[in-house]
């Protein structure tokens, strides 16, 4: 699977064992970086580029990575098409794939342990959408409303 990851200072050491078990795994990962530990960088330099290629690319992943996760999340979500996912346990983790189709999931790397965030990476990726009827009405509801400003009835 093609998975594309960004995150900042915070959260280098972090995405860097991801990216390791990723392509141990034998998925394709493309690290939008920060590519060194550089205190005071801005995450959205690197979650944006992250999120914008998962939304050109059908069928990708994303994983944005920070202190909290929260502000990573938020930058994701501002990119059009984008339904971006904070992670605590991986119930959340399989829940934001098989209910809200997320591509995207963000995790606060001073809030989880390296071997949980694998969790939720793993269970992210393996996840599915469930296709279930309710979930597709929900989600053409927000697609709706992105694109026009209007919430349908």
């Amino acid at each position: 699977m093609k998975l594309h990851i960004g995150g900042d200072h915070a959260a280098f050491a972090l995405k860097t064992a991801l990216v390791d078990h990723l392509r141990a795994a034998g998925h394709d990962v493309v690290d939008h970086g920060p590519l060194q530990e550089t205190p005071g960088d801005d995450y959205p330099r690197f979650v944006i580029p992250a999120a914008q290629a998962v939304a050109a690319e059908p069928g990708a992943l994303g994983i944005v990575l920070g202190g909290s996760g929260n502000g990573e999340q938020i930058a994701a979500n501002k990119v059009a098409g984008i339904r971006a996912i904070l992670a605590h346990t991986v119930e959340t983790a399989r829940l934001g794939r098989e209910h809200n189709d997320a591509q995207v999931i963000a995790i606060g790397a001073r809030m989880t342990p390296v071997d949980l965030a694998i969790e939720l990476v793993d269970a992210f990726v393996a996840t599915p959408f469930s296709e279930v009827d309710r979930h597709v009405r929900r989600l053409a509801q927000v697609s709706a409303y992105e694109r026009d400003g209007v919430l349908p009835d």
